[in-house]
């Protein structure tokens, strides 16, 4: 199994943003996690598809996955495919026509992701399995970063991996929420593939003018790929 490192932008140093990629990526990082909330979906407030668009236009390639917290969320679909995107993730919660968003998505060129908070059954899955390229599992609630890991959350990675697995379709199992190097392999074993880390990455620079970021990214990035290396 292929498993890819995401950082969340939402940890990092927006003053200096673009350097803050390029050094996660440098570090070793697979794709860059977009977390976009928008105060109404969940209580608090953070980017949005400008945002995304200027780091294209500054030359950043990289692979961007964007998580949508928002609702209604088809006109932001739009947004974010304009700005570059190459994963946009949804919530069921967060559109009336699940199948016609997930549509939208795919239409648009990117792959689609559907979203489940730590009390949302992914039954749900089994509906839209055929309009689906990745599933991403809450292991906190949305809308901050930081949170502390729910271990429950691992019985849902479970139950997701089995119903991919059954499916016998390409999809890949993200897991958001608390991961670092001390539970990335718990993840894992439970059949996630795609670990999104944001506090646990960018917290590890000091903010040193002597130090460097890419050293600082990569040890924790390296921490984890020795862990999953385990599994």
């Amino acid at each position: 199994m292929t498993y890819w490192i995401a950082p969340s932008i939402l940890s990092a140093d927006f003053s200096r943003l673009g350097e803050e990629i390029r050094a996660v990526l440098d570090a070793g990082a697979d794709l860059i996690h977009f977390d976009v909330m928008d105060n109404h979906y969940v209580p608090n407030l953070t980017i949005g598809p400008l945002v995304l668009e200027s780091l294209r236009r500054s030359g950043i390639d990289a692979a961007m996955d964007v998580h949508l917290m928002v609702k209604p969320v088809d006109r932001l679909i739009g947004d974010f495919l304009s700005a570059g995107a190459d994963i946009i993730s949804i919530h069921p919660e967060s559109t009336e026509h699940l199948h016609r968003s997930l549509s939208l998505i795919r239409e648009g060129g990117a792959k689609a992701g559907l979203v489940f908070n730590p009390a949302t059954p992914v039954d749900q899955l089994t509906e839209v399995m055929d309009l689906v390229d990745l599933v991403l599992i809450m292991s906190v609630n949305p809308g901050f970063g930081g949170q502390a890991f729910i271990p429950s959350s691992l019985n849902k990675v479970a139950n997701a991996r089995e119903l991919i697995d059954a499916s016998d379709r390409d999809i890949r199992l993200e897991i958001d929420g608390g991961i670092k190097a001390g539970n990335i392999a718990d993840a894992a074993r439970a059949g996630a593939d795609t670990f999104v880390a944001g506090s646990a990455i960018f917290s590890a620079f000091s903010g040193d003018p002597a130090a460097d970021r890419k050293t600082a990214y990569g040890d924790v990035i390296t921490a984890m790929r020795s862990e999953l290396a385990g599994v």
